[in-house]
């Protein structure tokens, strides 16, 4: 594995959803490249196809015609198996409100993926640190603000040293301060880990932490005029 293999590679992505009279074109020969510690967003109205672009690209459905390239892996190719274990090993997933189970604490959440991936030696306390939750390990998510969930759920993500971080609205339920604080701790991650970071956003104060924003529309993917941090 080179620096220069992207750690996601779509390629003529195409994808059909529904049946009959309506069956929509969710993705419309769609291409995208992200570079290791790259962090990209992408935004577009409701039912644009951007939701399918996170599912076929994190292995949760295939496309109908096209390749999707996690490094050297051909996730089209996968069994329904052998996906659900790629996932687990190399890809990082990151939802609205965080997701987190209720009834474990911010440590046994990262405890559990860590166990799933059979990755024991998972420093916890040191991941919970990077995104400065040390200090309610113990707390479960009852007892956490919204913006402090989100920050679990991006440790949790991180668990398994992933290689592709997909990230859907994460700031959906934030207000605007702590909704900043959750995407530039994600834009440090991308730096910091050397991960690539692929981001689902309505929220356009925050597209200034992003390498490259994109727009999504009918399916298809063009470059953005909005600003970044390049």
């Amino acid at each position: 594995m080179t620096a220069l293999t992207p750690a996601l590679d779509i390629s003529n992505a195409t994808l059909e959803l529904g049946d009959g009279d309506s069956r929509v074109l969710a993705l419309n020969s769609v291409s995208l490249q992200v570079m290791p510690g790259e962090f990209v967003a992408i935004v577009g109205p409701s039912g644009s196809g951007k939701s399918s672009l996170l599912a076929v690209a994190g292995a949760l459905s295939k496309p109908d015609s096209g390749t999707v390239r996690v490094h050297d892996t051909d996730l089209t190719r996968l069994s329904k198996g052998a996906a659900a274990k790629f996932r687990l090993e190399n890809i990082g997933f990151v939802f609205q409100s965080g997701n987190l189970l209720p009834s474990l604490t911010a440590a046994d959440q990262l405890k559990l993926v860590a166990r799933l991936a059979h990755k024991p030696k998972v420093d916890v306390d040191a991941l919970l640190s990077s995104v400065g939750m040390s200090h309610r390990a113990k707390h479960r998510p009852g007892t956490l603000s919204g913006g402090e969930r989100q920050r679990v759920g991006i440790a949790r993500a991180l668990v398994n040293a992933p290689s592709l971080l997909l990230v859907d609205e994460p700031t959906a339920a934030l207000d605007r301060r702590r909704s900043r604080e959750v995407v530039e701790l994600l834009a440090e991650q991308a730096r910091t880990a050397n991960v690539a970071v692929v981001m689902v956003t309505h929220d356009h104060d925050t597209l200034s932490y992003c390498d490259r924003v994109l727009d999504m529309t009918d399916g298809q993917l063009t470059p953005s005029t909005e600003a970044t941090a390049a």
